[in-house]
């Protein structure tokens, strides 16, 4: 399933990318980009997906999904938004750097990769992003002070290396309702 969300997720991208995303101007220089570094370019790290309800039970839990399409159908006439949004609330900071730039976004990888690899939940909540000089990587969607303090001390015990780094930060948060 993971890997059909993967390829899903690719897809949907691909699609929604603006051709201007893959020619080259004369102004720059020959490259190869993957996707990633295009779809991050284009979008700002900001994509928004309308998902068919026929993709949604492969995307999100059964329960959720069928939470969401609930939602949905008792708001149509009352003109109210369902589905995600963002809000003020927190995240857990797991990797800031600004030392040794050319290895920045591959140290944040591997330490994401780590976390993701004992903590599965957060799969899909994991934002990356660049302020120069530093890399920055966060997880979660928390509502609330306390249970990003909750999860940030589930993460301190598990990763002791570098549980010094990690710290909660006020984020805007994507919610489901």
């Amino acid at each position: 399933m993971t890997n059909k969300l993967i390829y899903l997720a690719a897809l949907i991208c691909i699609m929604l990318l603006p051709a201007r995303a893959f020619a080259q101007t004369e102004e720059e220089p020959q490259q190869k980009k993957n996707i990633v570094e295009i779809i991050e370019e284009t979008s700002g790290n900001n994509i928004e997906v309308e998902i068919p309800s026929q993709v949604m039970p492969y995307v999100l839990p059964a329960e959720k999904s069928q939470q969401i399409e609930s939602a949905k159908e008792n708001n149509r006439n009352r003109n109210v938004s369902t589905g995600p949004r963002e809000v003020t609330g927190f995240r857990i900071q797991i990797f800031s750097d600004g030392r040794n730039q050319a290895t920045l976004r591959q140290r944040a990888n591997v330490r994401t990769n780590a976390v993701l690899s004992r903590f599965p939940q957060y799969r899909l909540q994991v934002y990356s992003f660049s302020k120069a000089p530093k890399w920055y990587t966060r997880i979660g969607n928390f509502r609330t002070q306390r249970e990003a303090n909750a999860a940030l001390a589930e993460l301190r015990r598990a990763f002791p290396s570098f549980a010094g780094e990690m710290r909660v930060v006020r984020s805007k948060i994507v919610v489901v309702d």
